[in-house]
């Protein structure tokens, strides 16, 4: 989102919006990785091979939800539930101080925020950027979000219900905006799948692999079919490759 959109407009949101566009800030980056949160990334080893995106302004590494991955990460997405049922421990914790975040809402189909977003976040997230004003934090606006869905739709045959991509996808889309190239880990499940839903917590449930409320089965198709990669590094790492959007942005060099 950007100053003026929808409900973000006045002096108030004026101050609370960082001064500088997320592409701006991060991009275009040369090699970028998306360690979704996935049950398989526990114990998998991947640390030395995620750890080739980090290092310098040219690369970057993008997490979601709960940081612990301090030696690689750059950026965090949330969704919006966890910065409001879990706000003191987002607010407390100096594992949230560092890098880049960015929060989005799952709102009904709607392209806007003029109508009321799941979670009451617009308040907190102008407190935390009162109190840490340098740390760069973004909205994610509902029109990416919708119209990632709408290609999602579009490369896919069967009608899906309009609910909103998972945050993995909307990670991978956000990093192919910034990034020459992307290598994601475990969002296609390598050898080492499991039920175990997020390789920070014990839940376990098969519907986190192939989705019950987002539309990760099409996701995935749809990955699948643009993946750079081979077949023997998705069944060994969990990684597909991707070329990025910023190919065009910086066709000979990126900074």
């Amino acid at each position: 989102m950007k100053l003026g959109d929808g409900p973000f407009s006045g002096d108030e949101w004026e101050r609370s919006f960082p001064s500088k566009s997320l592409e701006e800030t991060l991009g275009p980056l040369r090699s970028c990785a998306v360690v979704t949160s996935a049950g398989a990334l526990l114990n998998s080893g991947l640390g030395p091979e995620i750890g080739k995106h980090h290092g310098n302004h040219e690369h970057s590494v993008l997490t979601f939800n709960w940081p612990t991955l301090p030696d690689v990460l750059l950026t965090l997405c949330y969704c919006t539930k966890l910065v409001v049922l879990q706000w003191n421990k987002f607010f407390r914790s100096p594992d949230y101080k560092t890098g880049t975040l960015i929060v989005w809402d799952p709102a009904p189909y709607s392209k806007n925020l003029t109508q009321k977003p799941d979670f009451k976040f617009f308040k907190l997230y102008q407190q935390y950027r009162k109190l840490f004003p340098e740390q760069p934090f973004y909205i994610l606006g509902p029109a990416f979000h919708w119209n990632l869905w709408d290609v999602i739709q579009d490369n896919s045959v069967p009608n899906i219900v309009p609910n909103p991509p998972s945050t993995g996808m909307q990670g991978i889309a956000v990093m192919m905006n910034l990034c020459e190239k992307v290598s994601v880990y475990e969002f296609l499940p390598s050898h080492r799948r499991t039920s175990l839903c997020h390789y920070y917590e014990k839940h376990r449930s098969w519907s986190c692999t192939v989705g019950s409320y987002h539309p990760m089965k099409f996701e995935k198709l749809l990955i699948g079919r643009i993946n750079q990669g081979s077949d023997e590094d998705i069944a060994a790492l969990g990684k597909v490759t991707l070329n990025g959007l910023s190919q065009e942005k910086c066709p000979e060099k990126c900074p």
